[in-house]
Formats: C-alpha cells, sequence, structure tokens
C-alpha cells in the first residue's frame, strides 16, 4: 500500500516547460506498466510543448480550468470532466488557452 497526499509533495518541473509545474504521486515501480502518475498546473498561455512518447500510453483527466489539446495536429477542447488517452506515437500538446489556471491529472502506461 502507498498513500500520498497532494499537499505533501514538493513541485516538480514538467520535461517538456520547466515553468510548469507538476507533482508526482506514483512513480516508476510503484505499480507494474506506470510510468507516473501526477498532478500538473499551467498558467493561463502556458503550453507543454508538442512531443510523443513512442512506447507508452498517456491519460489526462481535466480537474479545472480550460484549454487545448493537439493530437497529431487536430485540436480537442479541455474543460472539466474530459479525459484523453494518447496512444504511443501520437504527437500531443497542451495549451492553457483560459483566464485560470488549467489543472490536470494525468498518467502514463507503458504499451
Amino acid at each position: 500500500m502507498k498513500l500520498t497526499s497532494l499537499s505533501d509533495l514538493s513541485a516538480e518541473f514538467v520535461s517538456h516547460n520547466p515553468e510548469i509545474q507538476k507533482k508526482v504521486m506514483l512513480r516508476p515501480g510503484d505499480l507494474p506498466h506506470l510510468t507516473n502518475f501526477s498532478q500538473a498546473r499551467l498558467a493561463p498561455g502556458q503550453i507543454a510543448s508538442a512531443h510523443q512518447h513512442i512506447d507508452m500510453y498517456e491519460v489526462f483527466f481535466v480537474i479545472s480550468g480550460t484549454g487545448v489539446i493537439t493530437i497529431d495536429r487536430t485540436p480537442y477542447a479541455l474543460t472539466p470532466g474530459v479525459c484523453v488517452a494518447v496512444e504511443p506515437g501520437e504527437h500531443h500538446e497542451v495549451k492553457n488557452t483560459g483566464n485560470d489556471e488549467l489543472v490536470l491529472t494525468y498518467f502514463g502506461v507503458l504499451a
């Protein structure tokens, strides 16, 4: 059993934009096939630049705020309650297009 609270975790930076902070609740090795389980906060206008993962699925769940996730050049709206699963090899970029912080909980699973 592993118990984690966001309030007890230190902020880290996401690799795609060092200005965006995340808190990692689970890391590689905590659960089989899981690469991470984290929460990121993007300020208005911030972008997690386009990238892809060859060997993992990535799932995003919008807690609050609004934004756009672009997957292989197709934009999709991000609003509270939306869940998006990105498949291995799909190029994706996340942008906060709103006036408030965009809060995403997300995880990766090895393919």
